[in-house]
C-alpha cells in the first residue's frame, strides 16, 4: 500500500521507495542533536568525519522507519548517535563497554553498498558518485541501512569517502588501531589472570607435569631470538629422544611438536609439512630425515606412531571460505520480506551451503583422533603445511573432548593461547584485518568455535562457559584493542611491539589480553559467560587421589569388545535402510546414515561411548549424524527478530532452573538459620528477569525493535500477483467449463 504515494492513479505503482516519518521541521532542530554529540572516544581514538542528519532505517515488510542522528567515523569505529542511543529506557542488560549498540568497528565492516536510483551497489575505491542511501554488512551479521537524503551535500562526500577508505583500504600493520590504543591507554600491570600464556617456559613445564607427558618430552629454548622458525614460539616441546641439531636443519619442519598427552600415555602432535613440489634430491633428503625422525619417537618408551595429513583428509581453507561465504548470505537479512523469502526453501539453502557438512567432518576427524589416543593406545602425528590451521582446529576439539580442564573457562582460554597463539595461527591474514590480501581470508577459528557450540549444545553441564561467551568471543576477533587475534605469529608481535627484535620488554607500551574481560564487560554482564548448570568436578583429598586414581583413569578407557547396541538404535539402521532411501529420499538418507560410512574400529569405539551414560568430567563425544549438526543459532540469527522465540529457547529453561535453584537455596538457609548453623556463601545466579514470557530465545543479545508476522502466502508470491486496484477494475473473464473438463 505504501507504493500508491509514489504512483499516479492508473498507473501501475513504483516499488516501494523511502517514506520519512520525519518531517523537515523536525529534521532542522538543532537541540536533540547536540543532547546526542557527546561522543565517547578511547584512548586514541580521533575522529576523522562526521554526518548530521542522517536517518537510520529500520527495514520492516518494505517500508522504512527509523531515528535520525550523527553518523561519525573515527580511526577505530563507525557510529550512529541518535534518539535510540540516547535513550536508557533502551537500556541493554548486557552492555559492552567498547562497542555500543550502534558501533561497528573497521575491522568488524565486511561489505559496504550504495544505493543509487533503487540499485544496490558495491562501494570501494574512489567514488564519483555518491549514493543517497549507506548499506553496511558486519562480519558479525549485523546490517545497517544509513539514508543521506537529508544530509547536505558536502558531508555525505566527506562521511562516505571516509567510511569507505578506512574500512576497506589495505593497511599496514603499524597503523592499526592496536597501536593507538596502546601508546595512549593507561597500563594497567596489577591485572592477574588465571588464564595460562604459555610466553614462559614455566608454563609448558607445568602443562607437561599436569599430563603426566614430563617422562617423555621435553621443552625447548632453541628457538631464542627466532633462529629456528619465525612461526614457532620461543619455548615449545619435542620428544626427549630428538637431537638438537635435527630441530635447527629444516627451520621447524619436519619436527614433531607435542601438543597433549593423554592418560594412558599415547600423545598428539604435529607437524609442519615440507613443500611437494621441489627437486628430486631435496626430497629425497627430506624423505630421509622424516624417516629418522619416525624411527626416533616410533620406538619404546613411545607408542606406535599414526600420521595424519589433514590437507588431504579434510576441506581446505578456499573450501572452508566460500562454504562460510554462501553461509552468512542466509543471514544477511535487509528485511522482513527478504527473511521470509527464504523461509520456504531455508533447508536446501542451508544443505547447499556445505558449511555443516565441514563442521560434521571436522567433529568426524577429532573423533578418529581420539579413538587412536584412547581405543588404541596410539600417538597421533596430525601433519599440515604450516600445522597452524587446520592442525590447530582438530588438536583443540580432541583436547576440549578428552580432558575435562579445557571443558573450564580458563582452561579453555589457555587452550587458545597454547594451541592458536603460540601455535602461530595467523590470525592476522585469516581475519583479513589489513585488507591486503582476499585469498588468505578464511574463518578457521570460527569453524573450531562452531566446532565447539556442538559440543556445549549438546552436553550443557560439562562446560563452565556459555555459548553467549562463544559469541562474544567470536565477535572479539574484530575489536582492535587485544592483541590476541591480531598477529600472525609471536614472532611479529615481539617484532613490531620492540620496533628492533624479539625483545618486547624494551617496548614503551603493552597490548591488553581478549582474557581480561573487565575491560568489555561489567561484573554483572560477565555473569551471563558463567554456566550456572556446569557440574563442577569434585575434590579429593590426598588420600582419596592415590587410591582412586586407576580406578578414575580406566573409567575414560572404553572396552574394545564390541557391545550391543542400544535397540532405539534400531530403527536406522540396515534393516530399514532400503526404506529410508526409497521413502524419505537420498538426502535424508545421507544424513541419518553417516556414521555407517565411518571404518568398523571408529563405529565400534563411536558406538559403545554412546550407549553408556555419559561423564561429564570425562571423555566427551558429538553426535555427528545430521539431526546433531545444528545452526549455531544464537551467533547467526540473533540480529533477526523473526527467528525469535518469545519467552522460549534454552533461556526460558535456565530461568525455571534458576527458580528452582533459588528455591533451594533459600530453604536450605532457612534450615540451616533455625539450627543455627554457619549459612554458606551461595553461588551467584544469573542476572536476568524472572518473567522468562519478557525474554527471547536469543538472549542476551535480541533486541525486540520490530515484529511481523509470517504471511499466509510465501511473499514471492506477492510480486506475482497484481496491483489490487488493478485487481477490481478488472472485468470478469468467461472461462467455457467444456474446454476445462
Amino acid at each position: 500500500m505504501l507504493g500508491k504515494g509514489a504512483g499516479g492513479s492508473g498507473a501501475k505503482p513504483a516499488k516501494p521507495s523511502f517514506v520519512s516519518y520525519v518531517i523537515p521541521e523536525e529534521i532542522h532542530i538543532k537541540e536533540p542533536i547536540e543532547k546526542e554529540v557527546n561522543l565517547h572516544l578511547l584512548p586514541g581514538e580521533l575522529l576523522l568525519c562526521e554526518a548530521n542528519t542522517v536517518l537510520k532505517c529500520v527495514q520492516e515488510d518494505g517500508s522504512n522507519r527509523g531515528a535520525y542522528g550523527k553518523l561519525i567515523c573515527t580511526n577505530f569505529k563507525i557510529a550512529f548517535l541518535g534518539d535510540e542511543s540516547a535513550s536508557d529506557d533502551n537500556e541493554p542488560e548486557f552492555k559492552n563497554k567498547i562497542i555500543g549498540e550502534n558501533d561497528i568497528t573497521l575491522h568488524c565492516v565486511d561489505h559496504i553498498y550504495g544505493v543509487y536510483d533503487e540499485k544496490k551497489k558495491s562501494l570501494s575505491g574512489q567514488l564519483k558518485k555518491y549514493p543517497e542511501k549507506l548499506i553496511i554488512y558486519c562480519k558479525d551479521l549485523r546490517v545497517f541501512h544509513f539514508c543521506l537524503r537529508y544530509t547536505k551535500e558536502e558531508e555525505v562526500k566527506r562521511i562516505v569517502s571516509g567510511i569507505v577508505h578506512h574500512s576497506q583500504t589495505p593497511k599496514l600493520l603499524k597503523r592499526l588501531f592496536l597501536f593507538s590504543y596502546a601508546i595512549a591507554a593507561p597500563t594497567n600491570t596489577d591485572t592477574q589472570s588465571q588464564t595460562v600464556m604459555f610466553d614462559a617456559i614455566k608454563d609448558w613445564r607445568e602443562e607437561l607435569e599436569r599430563t603426566k607427558g614430563n617422562m617423555k618430552y621435553k621443552v625447548l629454548s632453541a628457538n631464542e631470538a627466532y633462529k629456528v622458525s619465525e612461526k614457532l614460539p620461543l619455548n615449545f616441546v619435542v620428544p626427549m629422544s630428538l637431537s638438537e641439531e635435527s630441530i635447527l636443519q629444516y627451520q621447524g619442519r619436519g619436527i614433531p611438536i607435542w601438543c597433549w598427552s593423554c592418560h594412558n600415555g599415547a600423545s598428539l602432535l604435529k607437524m609442519s609439512a615440507f613443500p611437494k613440489e621441489q627437486e628430486d634430491n631435496t626430497s629425497q633428503m627430506h624423505k630421509i630425515f622424516l624417516d629418522g625422525v619416525y624411527k626416533t619417537i616410533n620406538k619404546p618408551p613411545y607408542e606406535v606412531l599414526k600420521t595424519d595429513d589433514l590437507s588431504s583428509s579434510l576441506p581446505s581453507l578456499q573450501d572452508i571460505q566460500a562454504a562460510y561465504t554462501r553461509f552468512k548470505q542466509l543471514f544477511l537479512i535487509d528485511n522482513s520480506t527478504d527473511f521470509w523469502d527464504t523461509d520456504v526453501k531455508w533447508f536446501s539453502l542451508l544443505e547447499s551451503t556445505n558449511w555443516l557438512e565441514i563442521v560434521r567432518r571436522c567433529l568426524k576427524k577429532a573423533i578418529e583422533v581420539v579413538e587412536y589416543l584412547e581405543g588404541q593406545n596410539t600417538n597421533v602425528l596430525l601433519i599440515e603445511e604450516n600445522a597452524s590451521d587446520l592442525c590447530c582446529v582438530i588438536s583443540s576439539l580432541v583436547q576440549v573432548m578428552m580432558d575435562s580442564h579445557y571443558r573450564t573457562k580458563f582452561g579453555f582460554q589457555s587452550l587458545i593461547q597454547k594451541e592458536w597463539v603460540m601455535g602461530g595461527h595467523c590470525f592476522l591474514d585469516r581475519c583479513n584485518h589489513l585488507r591486503q590480501s582476499d585469498k588468505e581470508e578464511a574463518p578457521v577459528f570460527l569453524l573450531f568455535l562452531d566446532c565447539v557450540w556442538q559440543l556445549v549444545q549438546q552436553y550443557p553441564p560439562a562446560f563452565e562457559f556459555t555459548e553467549t561467551y562463544l559469541t562474544v568471543l567470536s565477535d572479539s576477533l574484530y575489536i582492535p584493542i587485544f592483541s590476541t587475534f591480531f598477529f600472525n605469529s609471536q614472532h611479529q608481535k615481539d617484532t613490531n611491539v620492540s620496533g628492533e627484535g624479539h625483545n618486547a620488554q624494551s617496548s614503551h607500551f603493552r597490548f591488553l589480553t581478549v582474557w581480561d574481560w573487565s575491560v568489555q564487560f561489567e561484573p554483572k554482564a560477565q555473569v551471563l559467560l558463567n554456566n550456572p548448570l556446569y557440574v563442577e568436578k569434585p575434590k579429593l583429598d590426598k588420600s582419596q587421589r592415590k587410591t582412586t586414581r586407576f580406578k578414575h583413569q580406566r573409567q575414560l578407557s572404553l572396552p574394545l569388545t564390541q557391545t550391543k547396541s542400544s535397540p532405539k538404535r534400531g530403527f536406522f539402521r540396515e534393516e530399514t535402510d532400503h526404506f529410508i532411501k526409497n521413502i524419505l529420499g537420498k538426502r535424508i538418507s545421507k544424513l541419518i546414515n553417516s556414521s555407517d560410512e565411518l571404518h568398523n574400529n571408529f563405529t565400534e569405539f563411536y558406538d559403545s561411548w554412546h550407549c553408556k551414560p555419559v561423564d561429564f568430567h570425562g571423555l566427551l563425544l558429538p553426535h555427528i549424524e545430521g539431526p546433531g549438526i545444528k545452526v549455531w543459532a544464537q551467533r547467526y540469527l540473533r540480529w533477526i527478530p523473526e527467528a525469535q522465540l518469545l519467552g522460549g529457547g534454552t533461556v526460558a529453561t535456565a530461568t525455571k532452573i534458576l527458580d528452582v535453584i533459588e528455591e533451594v537455596q533459600s530453604l536450605q538457609k532457612k534450615m540451616d538459620e533455625k539450627h543455627s548453623l554457619t549459612v554458606p556463601q551461595s553461588r551467584e545466579a544469573l542476572p536476568m528477569p524472572r518473567n522468562s514470557a519478557r525474554l527471547s530465545s536469543l538472549f542476551p543479545f535480541a533486541l525486540l525493535q520490530r515484529h511481523s508476522l509470517k504471511p499466509v502466502l510465501p511473499t514471492s508470491t506477492w510480486k506475482d500477483l497484481e496491483d489490487e486496484d488493478d485487481l477490481a477494475k478488472r472485468d470478469d473473464e468467461f472461462v467455457d467449463l467444456s474446454e476445462v473438463i
